[in-house]
Formats: structure tokens, C-alpha cells, sequence
């Protein structure tokens, strides 16, 4: 059963049919069809505007939900090939990210000719070699776009210069316009007219509709728009974890460090703008951030996740509380009735999932609707994390081009790790790669950098022996990576607002065990190459986890099947001198709980 509550606005689409336009207490929401595969997986993620709610399952597989005057059926799954990692729908505007860093989007600012049509927008930046694309954002009709190169773009609707640039010159745009570069985060709402910002250095900036000094800028006249980059000055002190905007106001979420360094870091939020749908949690209009003060966000209750609807917020809290204050004439704030909330207030949160930590939740708020639904707790994909990292041009000193016409900036440090830094074994590969096509050519360096395997079994076969052991990896990354720069010898991931610090000869040296076991493992120990999502999830889980933390889950069940699967990429990568040994670790366990 599928673990997600809704409440609030229950039209346009209709979400639960048989159920009022107005739910003001949360229910259970249950899918259409609960037969198909989709809808029995876990729940990753939810995007609701206001014509469209789209739901993201940990498959890689999505649905949505559309209004039934725009759509000949209510329910319609979304029919992308690739992998999708995450969805954002605005007002009128939806837009999807998969794996492979492409954005799909659809709606009557992006492609007018064709509203229901997905097109593939990322392909549209003029530079081709900017076309990764990390995170999507919606905005009211705009959507925003940041690349892998940390560059921010925006297309869609430029009524209120939310892209940037003079209204009056550029009303829309088809195509991604280059907003800002060195871009960390996008901050921006379904229903808002106006978007943040945030650089490398914590320095945030934005543009947009400021009529009720949403964007934290004090207004002049009420006809005010931010038509280019402006620095927001006047912020709160601290690390600046999320912004999310509604339509007339922003909250800001900022993290301080105790003095204790024993305890957590300390969270506030904070708002601006405009106070008339009480959607600032205090009784006045304000055009800087200003701290919302409650009782509620004391004695070391930690802001877990929060979510902006166009004037409403929901917040859940450490100690499992859920707090809301704003708008609520749908019942979107789930108190059981209808009646607007100027202050917060904790509003009596349903039974959830059996003794699972209140973190493992999260909140999504459409136009006057809300969600509450469980997802598991799940460490990032490692491979991705320093993928991403490596294909920053900065970090980049030679390039190639994919099968599929793709450019991939490589890093010749990682080229030359996987060859050992063997001129023997260099010449044998130029002596191979002499005689091959340029495809192929092209396809044994993609394989050599990032460990893609869906190459003629041939071929891969061919190089492999060539491809540097698991080995020597410590004796080579001591050589060739840290002692280049003895004073950086971690990486800083953050995943789910959360900073995890790895030695960086550990991180890779893991990567390349986590890549050769699920991204090349066969099942029969032929030559058969084959995908890592064949693999079952849990085994997935269990390999990914133990990347992180050396350690199996407690709560997780091992069966016979998960030690074969993980027993098949051990033997057939020799990673057995790994330590500790995964396989050691499921056996004991396999052997205790039986």
C-alpha cells in the first residue's frame, strides 16, 4: 500500500474520485489502478500545479494525474524511455529529469503548438557541451534549468522578468536562455512569478515580480519587477538550506552551527512579502526576511522538510510534529476545517508507518492542495555524486564524444588511473583503438571513463584486460591523487540537506568496486553483459548503503536470492579482498537470522 496522505483542493484534476471538492482532513490516497507495477512501487517524489500532479516512483517510472477538460482520461503514465529522477510541474508547465541528465517538459508557455507534448528542452542550449542538466525547478510558466557546469537557465513565460531579462523585450522565450553562471541551487514555486539564486559562496540573488516584496527587495511602486540579476542583500546569517516561494511571499530556511559542536545545528525560518493570506506566519507584510518566532520551533525541534503552496506551508519537525499557517479555504492545511491560520500552528499529524522516523517523510504542496508521503531513507548514488563532479569544465582536460552525439568532458586523471599509469598498457589500447571504427574508438573511451558497459560484448571483452585492477587502486590513488594536494583530501556530498565528508582515495576506490559490480554484472559468468536494474532493488540498496557506511542495514531482511546476486558481481570482479567483505558481512547475517 502506498504511504502518502492528501488534503485540500480536490479539482482540477480531480485526485479522489468519489471524495469532496474540499478535504480538509488528510486521507489515504489510492491510486486509480493499484494494479499496475507503477503505482506498487514506493513513492519518490510529487509535483502538483494546478491543472496537473505528477507522481514519481522509485522505478524511474512516473504518472500523472490531469484535468479531465484538458485530457481525455484522468490518469495517463508518462511515456519517457529514460530513467526519470525527478518531476516539477508549475501552473501550466510540467517538466521531467532523467538519469542521463535530460529535461522533457510540456505545457502552453514551452511548446504552444503542442501543450500535451513532452519535447526534450535541454537539447535546445545553444552550447552544446552545457546540455547535462542537474536539477529543474518550476516556476509559474517558467521552468528553470541547472547544468552540470553549474550554469542557471530559464525558458518559458517572462511576463514578470522572472528570467532575468526586460519583460518588455522578451515576453517568452522557447527555448533555455542563460539566466547566471557559477549556480549552485534554483529557488522558485509553482505559482511564483518571481526566483533565487544562490552562488557557491552563499551569495544570493534574484529577479522577478517584487510587487509585495516577495523577492526580500524593499518596492518602489506597486508596478515593480527585478528585470535583471540583483543581489539580495540584508539576509539572515547562517547557511541558506532551501527557499521556496509562493505566489505574493518566500520562506527561507537557514542552518547555524551550535557552539556545542555535540549538537545539531540549529534551523529557523524565516519570510517576506505580502501577509493579506496570513501566508507569512505573522500579521504584517514585510519586504526583507524576517524570523517567523513560535513556540513551536523550540527546544531543539529540528525543521525536517517543509513545502510553499501558493499561500500555505506545511512543516514537519523532529519531534514529529506538523506545523502549518496560511491560506486554507480548500482545507490544504489539513486542520479538519477551512478556516485561515495567521500564526503557526501544529496541526494533529495521522498515524503514519509503524516506529519509521518522521525523516523519512516529506511534504509537497500544490495550488491549494498538500501531500504527506513516506520515502525511504536512501543514501545518493555514489557513481552520479562523482560523475557530476568530474564533468565540471573546470576539473576537465580532455573530451570525447559518446555513441548517442554526446560530449563528455573527462578528466585525464581518472583516464590514467584506470590504465595504472602502464605505457605498456596504453600502447596496446592506441595499438586497439588504430584499428577500430570511430564509434567503436569513441565507445572504449566512454567506457574506460565512466565504466559504461553497453558496448558490443566483443569489444568490452577485448579492453578489459587492459582496464587497471581493483588491485593496486590504493597504492595508485596515494600516488597520483593525494599527494597532488595533501591539504583536500575529502569530498563533501550533501544529499537531502545533509553534508557527508569521504576521504577521497576511499571514495574512489569504492566507486570503481560499486561500477563494476552494477553496471556490468553477469548473471550466467558468460559474456553476457547485462544492466544493473536487473538486479532486485533490495540487493541495489544493500551494496549502495554499504558504500557509505561499511555496514549492512539492521533492519534489512537477507535472503539466499540477495547473497547469490551480490555473491555473482563479487566472484566475477574479484572484489573480494575488499575490507570489510561485503559477502562476509551478508553471510554472518544471513546466518544469524536463521
Amino acid at each position: 500500500m502506498n504511504d502518502c496522505l492528501f488534503f485540500g483542493r480536490n479539482q482540477f484534476p480531480i485526485l479522489l474520485k468519489n471524495e469532496p471538492y474540499k478535504i480538509a482532513k488528510p486521507i489515504q490516497f489510492k491510486f486509480e489502478n493499484e494494479n499496475e507495477n507503477e503505482n506498487e512501487k514506493q513513492i519518490k517524489q510529487i509535483s502538483s500545479g494546478n491543472f496537473a500532479t505528477i507522481f514519481l516512483f522509485e522505478n524511474g517510472k512516473a504518472i500523472e494525474y490531469l484535468n479531465e477538460n484538458y485530457s481525455n482520461q484522468n490518469t495517463e503514465k508518462i511515456q519517457i524511455e529514460e530513467n526519470i529522477q525527478k518531476v516539477t510541474v508549475g501552473y501550466q508547465n510540467e517538466a521531467i529529469l532523467t538519469k542521463e541528465g535530460n529535461v522533457f517538459a510540456k505545457g502552453k508557455d514551452i511548446n504552444p503548438n503542442n501543450t500535451n507534448e513532452f519535447i526534450n528542452i535541454s537539447s535546445l542550449i545553444e552550447d552544446k557541451n552545457d546540455r547535462i542538466i542537474e536539477d529543474i525547478v518550476s516556476g509559474f510558466g517558467s521552468i528553470y534549468l541547472l547544468t552540470s557546469n553549474q550554469n542557471a537557465y530559464g525558458i518559458g513565460s517572462n511576463e514578470y522578468s522572472q528570467l532575468g531579462f526586460d519583460s518588455e523585450t522578451l515576453g517568452k522565450t522557447e527555448k533555455p536562455i542563460l539566466m547566471m553562471k557559477n549556480v549552485s541551487k534554483i529557488f522558485s514555486g509553482n505559482t511564483s512569478f518571481h526566483v533565487f539564486l544562490l552562488n557557491s559562496n552563499q551569495e544570493l540573488f534574484g529577479f522577478g515580480d517584487n510587487r509585495f516584496g516577495q523577492l526580500g527587495l524593499v518596492y518602489t511602486t506597486e508596478e515593480e519587477k527585478i528585470q535583471k540579476l540583483t543581489q539580495i542583500q540584508n539576509i539572515p546569517k547562517g547557511k541558506i538550506i532551501d527557499i521556496k516561494c509562493g505566489l505574493f511571499h518566500s520562506i527561507m530556511l537557514i542552518e547555524n552551527e551550535n557552539e556545542n559542536q555535540n549538537e545539531n545545528p540549529k534551523r529557523k525560518i524565516y519570510s517576506c512579502g505580502y501577509s493579506k493570506y496570513n501566508g507569512l506566519g505573522k500579521d504584517e507584510d514585510t519586504y526583507e526576511f524576517t524570523e517567523i518566532k513560535s513556540s513551536l520551533f523550540e527546544n531543539d525541534n529540528i525543521i525536517i522538510d517543509f513545502y510553499v503552496g501558493s499561500n500555505h506551508t506545511l512543516i514537519l519537525t523532529s519531534n514529529s510534529k506538523m506545523i502549518g499557517f496560511g491560506h486554507n479555504y480548500w482545507g490544504q492545511l489539513g486542520t479538519g476545517n477551512t478556516e485561515d491560520q495567521l500564526i503557526p500552528i501544529q496541526i494533529e499529524l495521522p498515524k503514519l508507518r509503524f516506529n519509521e522516523n518522521i525523516s523519512n517523510y516529506h511534504i509537497s504542496c500544490g495550488f491549494q492542495k498538500s501531500f504527506i508521503y513516506y520515502s525511504p531513507l536512501s543514501f545518493s548514488n555514489l557513481e552520479e555524486d562523482l560523475i557530476k563532479l568530474f564533468r565540471r569544465k573546470e576539473f576537465c582536460d580532455i573530451s570525447f564524444k559518446t555513441e548517442n552525439g554526446e560530449i563528455i568532458e573527462a578528466h585525464k586523471l581518472i583516464l590514467k588511473y584506470r590504465l595504472n599509469q602502464n605505457q605498456n598498457e596504453i600502447e596496446k589500447l592506441q595499438e586497439i583503438i588504430s584499428k577500430k571504427s570511430i564509434k567503436e574508438s569513441n565507445q572504449i573511451f566512454e567506457m574506460i571513463y565512466s565504466n559504461n558497459s553497453n558496448i558490443n560484448p566483443k569489444l568490452y571483452f577485448e579492453i578489459k584486460e587492459i582496464i587497471n585492477s581493483n588491485e593496486k587502486i590504493e597504492e595508485t590513488m596515494k600516488r597520483i591523487y593525494l599527494n597532488e594536494n595533501e591539504n583536500e583530501k575529502d569530498f563533501i556530498i550533501e544529499r537531502k540537506e545533509k553534508q557527508y565528508k569521504f576521504p577521497k582515495l576511499i571514495l574512489i576506490m569504492r566507486s570503481e568496486l560499486y561500477r563494476g559490480m552494477f553496471l556490468s554484472v553477469t548473471n550466467d559468468k558468460s559474456n553476457k553483459v547485462t544492466d544493473y536494474s536487473e538486479l532486485s532493488n533490495k540487493s541495489f540498496q544493500i551494496f549502495e548503503y554499504w558504500i557509505y557506511s561499511n555496514q549492512i542495514k539492521d533492519d534489512i531482511q537477507i535472503t539466499q536470492e540477495i547473497i547469490n546476486e551480490i555473491q555473482i558481481g563479487i566472484d566475477y570482479f574479484q572484489l573480494n579482498q575488499t575490507n570489510p567483505n561485503l559477502f562476509d558481512l551478508l553471510i554472518n547475517k544471513f546466518n544469524n537470522q536463521n
